[in-house]
């Protein structure tokens, strides 16, 4: 086996190592901080995620002060890893991220990725589209694209040593109205992250071959 082959044999293990590691966290130990610099870092690797047309509908309102964790208690039904852990991370969905798809195509062509005549086009057409979805299917792009920006988000910060728990179990009105969010942002999930004090239980899952299909899928 080459060096070459080694290496990326290394690489794979460390993110199947990430994958396994990974568990919903809800104790956590609130003396641990973490610093707006790693907070920023976790947060830019995420948003590697894919999104659709590439307009990176995610959000994100970091929850880190006590006194705001303390308010949020009560929404999120007292759940204690609310107030103990680091922080809580808000995925937001944007409905009018469309908006940024000048900037978004004008970076591609900086970037050399675009032609100029491409970009424009793609500007167009994706504002064209998106800002006459009906708002069902709005509220579905940006579902879809916080959930895979969310699992990264995950992802990224178990690499980092940290524990993370998502939460869907939250009175969503009163989280806009507490915290102020503007109607054109979806409220996807929050995400506390941390450093665990007691390890996240592990489940099990389904047989690969209950979920799985090939092909066709089996008649019931």
């Amino acid at each position: 086996m080459s060096n070459l082959q080694t290496l990326e044999k290394q690489e794979q293990q460390t993110f199947i190592d990430v994958i396994q590691g990974r568990r919903s966290v809800r104790s956590y130990d609130p003396t641990v901080q973490i610093s707006r610099e790693e907070m920023t870092e976790i947060l830019e690797l995420a948003t590697l995620a894919p999104s659709s047309s590439n307009l990176q509908p995610w959000r994100f309102l970091v929850i880190d002060k006590p006194e705001l964790k303390n308010k949020l208690l009560p929404i999120a039904f007292n759940q204690q890893q609310v107030v103990e852990a680091s922080a809580v991370i808000a995925v937001l969905g944007d409905l009018e991220s469309y908006k940024k798809a000048e900037k978004i195509y004008g970076q591609a062509v900086e970037a050399g990725f675009m032609p100029v005549d491409t970009a424009k086009s793609f500007i167009e057409r994706t504002v064209g589209t998106y800002s006459s979805f009906p708002p069902e299917v709005a509220r579905q792009v940006v579902y879809t694209d916080g959930g895979l920006i969310s699992m990264q988000l995950m992802l990224v910060a178990r690499s980092k040593g940290y524990d993370t728990v998502p939460m869907g179990g939250y009175n969503k009105a009163q989280f806009v109205e507490a915290f102020g969010i503007d109607e054109k942002y979806v409220p996807v999930m929050l995400i506390a992250i941390g450093k665990a004090t007691k390890p996240g239980h592990p489940t099990t899952r389904l047989p690969i071959e209950d979920v799985a299909f090939f092909n066709e899928m089996p008649m019931e």
